[in-house]
């Protein structure tokens, strides 16, 4: 099946040199979810922080009202791949699936704030509409999720093949896990590749996204000096490649007619569960208790990005808040912070301090003060200032 693309896109953060570089071999550590074991999240077996048991069981997101149209019909109708479910892998993988209905429905659950906005930002390209499930097999949709290879995100990017797509990881703040960014970064990567290398084949750029564009392309010229057609089916690709396609098309292909699969989706509106903000100004938005009736953990929830507490200004960043709730959390983050408040989320490197005792002293862990801050080991020096991180929301 091959997608011609409208428009070959470009990208103007990074010289074309280095972009395909990274694109070459960044996809080789994209990390697939399986479900292998029962009741076991494929992002868990590749290493990827897994919410805690009961975690995500309330959400704001939960009292929504519902309109007749839901966010799975709307993805229903955006599908183009579904008369080409024949291949025994897919066979395979739809069976598989099937086995454990359980874990389906609870991977879509939290799918649940950003299922609509990434079915709209496919549709608007003409992707099919399976292209809003990738997350499913990459972090079943977990946008904190962190394998142990170092890819990070709802898209699972690697550092390299993040900081050529735009996303950069500095203090405080990890594109890889915005989901905004990401999700642009990712379709961008997804056809980038596909007009550069495969003339519009969707499919051969889903395998280079999992595996690598220089492992797909010597893949291809193997499979033609073979005769073969050098398509994605026709290709001998690492095993989790090999199934790449063939899972995403199981996953929609139940996703499609779930009742013939005794699964049960849950509920989920036409309309994105959020706003975004923009950030002209640093805010250290978990140091207020509460934002205009929204919770610092529901915030938390829908950034993953902002890591150390606290967001800065940046090329297009933007805090993710509650739909319905933005203009009224606008104002309130206009409002400037305290002088107390400001100095109490930094903290100024005394001699014979360390990590530890400034940790105990703040009530906080070693570990959250090095992510904070960006410090592997212990060595700090006096007069250095290091942020202050709250708890994190797994820790409430």
């Amino acid at each position: 099946m091959t997608y011609h693309t409208t428009r070959r896109r470009l990208f103007a953060f990074a010289s074309s040199a280095a972009l395909l570089g990274a694109l070459m071999t960044a996809g080789a550590h994209s990390q697939a979810a399986t479900l292998e074991r029962s009741g076991t999240t494929g992002a868990a077996q590749h290493g990827a922080i897994q919410p805690a048991p009961g975690e995500m069981t309330q959400h704001f997101w939960d009292a929504l009202a519902l309109e007749t149209r839901d966010a799975w019909s709307r993805l229903r109708d955006s599908f183009q791949w579904q008369d080409d479910l024949h291949d025994p892998r897919v066979q395979a993988w739809i069976d598989h699936y099937r086995q454990s209905p359980h874990n389906i429905a609870e991977i879509t659950e939290r799918a649940r704030p950003w299922l609509a906005w990434i079915t709209e930002k496919v549709e608007e390209r003409g992707l099919p509409g399976e292209i809003a499930l990738i997350p499913f097999i990459e972090s079943s949709f977990d946008p904190a999720a962190r394998s142990h290879r170092g890819a990070a995100g709802l898209w699972q990017f690697m550092p390299r093949t993040g900081d050529s797509l735009g996303l950069s990881r500095q203090r405080g703040y990890d594109g890889r896990l915005d989901v905004v960014a990401s999700t642009y970064a990712a379709l961008d990567y997804i056809e980038y590749q596909a007009d550069q290398w495969y003339e519009g084949d969707l499919e051969l750029s889903l395998a280079a996204y999992n595996a690598g564009a220089g492992t797909v392309n010597k893949a291809r010229r193997n499979a033609i000096a073979q005769g073969k057609g050098g398509d994605y089916w026709s290709l001998s690709l690492p095993r989790e490649t090999m199934n790449y396609v063939p899972k995403l098309k199981a996953i929609a292909a139940i996703i499609n007619a779930p009742d013939d699969y005794q699964v049960a989706l849950p509920e989920i509106e036409d309309a994105p569960a959020f706003a975004k903000i923009p950030v002209e100004r640093p805010c250290a938005w978990m140091r207020r208790p509460r934002l205009a009736g929204v919770s610092q953990g529901t915030i938390a929830e829908l950034s993953p990005g902002v890591t150390g507490g606290a967001i800065h200004p940046g090329k297009d960043r933007v805090l993710l808040v509650p739909s319905g709730r933005a203009d009224a959390l606008l104002a309130r983050l206009d409002t400037p912070t305290s002088p107390a408040t400001a100095q109490d989320s930094r903290y100024v490197v005394r001699s014979g301090d360390t990590l530890a005792d400034i940790a105990a002293r703040q009530g906080i862990s070693v570990a959250e003060l090095r992510q904070a801050n960006g410090i592997n080991g212990n060595m700090i020096q006096p007069g250095q200032a290091l942020e202050l991180p709250t708890r994190s929301l797994a820790s409430r």
